[in-house]
C-alpha cells in the first residue's frame, strides 16, 4: 500500500535532511597549518566553529601540541614537498566532507636565481604549486557536493616583477591563474575559489631571506591578524556573491634592507 505523504511527515524529512547538512557542515582542510599565517587561519576558523583538519611537518614547539587546547582540531603530519607522501594523507581523509579547503603553506628562498640551488627550486614549486593542485583536485567532488569553498593564498608578487624571487613569484602567479581558472569551471556548481594576495606580512617567513625583511614601522607590513580578519570576511559573505581576488596592503610601502651574509 503506496501511503500519501502529510505535511508532518515532509516536515519531518526536511528536518531530518537539514540536520544531516549540519552534521557535515563547517570541516576545514588547512595545508600550512603550522606557522605564519596557516597558523593564523586555523586559529580563527577554530573560533568560528571550524573543525579543522590542519597539515603540516610538525606539530611541536618547545615539547608541547601548538594546538593542544583546541578539542577540533586534527593534527596531520605530512611533508607537502613529497607527493608520494601528500596522496596517501589525502587517501587517508577520503571520507571527512569537507566544505573549505585553505592552501596556505608557502616557502620562499631569495637570491640571484643563477644561484639559486636546483632542491630549493624544487621545493617551492611542491609546496607552493603542485600541493594545492593536487589538494584541490582531490576534494573538488566533495566541494561540489557541500558548495564550498577553496582559498588560496598568493602573494602580491603573482602580479609584479620580482628580482631576488623570481622561481616564488612564478608559482604564485601559477596559483593565482589556477585559481581564476578552477572557478570558471566549477562557479556552476557553486563552488568559490578565492585567492588571497598579501603584501610583507610579519612572520617568520623572511628567516631565509639575507636581501630585506619587514620594516620596523607598524604601518609598513601586514600582521596575521589582518588575514584572519580577511578570511573571516570571506566566509561571512551572502552565498550568492564571490570576492575572488582580494589584495591586502600595508598602508605604508617600506622595506627594511639587510646586509647580505657571505
Amino acid at each position: 500500500m503506496i501511503k500519501k505523504l502529510t505535511s508532518n511527515d515532509i516536515n519531518y524529512i526536511e528536518q531530518i535532511f537539514n540536520l544531516e547538512k549540519e552534521i557535515f557542515k563547517n570541516f576545514a582542510f588547512n595545508k600550512g597549518s603550522t606557522s605564519g599565517i596557516g597558523y593564523e587561519i586555523s586559529k580563527r576558523l577554530l573560533k568560528m566553529n571550524y573543525t579543522v583538519y590542519g597539515i603540516g611537518r610538525n606539530f611541536i614547539k618547545n615539547n608541547e601540541n601548538i594546538f593542544k587546547k583546541y578539542e577540533n582540531f586534527i593534527p596531520i603530519t605530512c611533508d607537502l614537498s613529497k607527493l608520494d607522501d601528500l596522496e596517501k594523507t589525502l587517501h587517508s581523509l577520503k571520507k571527512i566532507r569537507f566544505d573549505l579547503i585553505v592552501n596556505s603553506a608557502g616557502l620562499a628562498y631569495f637570491g640571484l636565481h643563477e644561484e639559486m640551488n636546483i632542491s630549493k627550486i624544487k621545493n617551492m614549486i611542491a609546496i607552493n604549486l603542485q600541493a594545492p593542485l593536487v589538494i584541490s583536485q582531490y576534494f573538488l567532488r566533495t566541494l561540489k557536493e557541500n558548495k564550498g569553498i577553496i582559498i588560496n593564498i598568493s602573494s602580491v608578487t603573482a602580479n609584479k616583477e620580482s628580482p631576488l624571487a623570481s622561481v616564488y613569484s612564478a608559482t604564485k602567479a601559477g596559483l593565482s591563474q589556477f585559481s581564476k581558472s578552477l572557478f570558471e569551471e566549477v562557479r556552476k556548481n557553486d563552488v568559490k575559489v578565492i585567492t588571497i594576495y598579501p603584501d610583507m606580512t610579519k612572520t617568520n617567513f623572511y628567516e631565509n631571506n639575507t636581501y630585506f625583511e619587514c620594516d620596523d614601522d607598524e604601518k609598513a607590513y601586514i600582521k596575521m591578524e589582518d588575514i584572519g580578519n580577511t578570511i573571516e570576511f570571506i566566509l561571512n559573505q551572502n552565498e550568492n556573491i564571490v570576492f575572488t581576488d582580494i589584495t591586502i596592503k600595508p598602508q605604508r610601502h617600506k622595506i627594511k634592507k639587510v646586509k647580505r651574509k657571505e
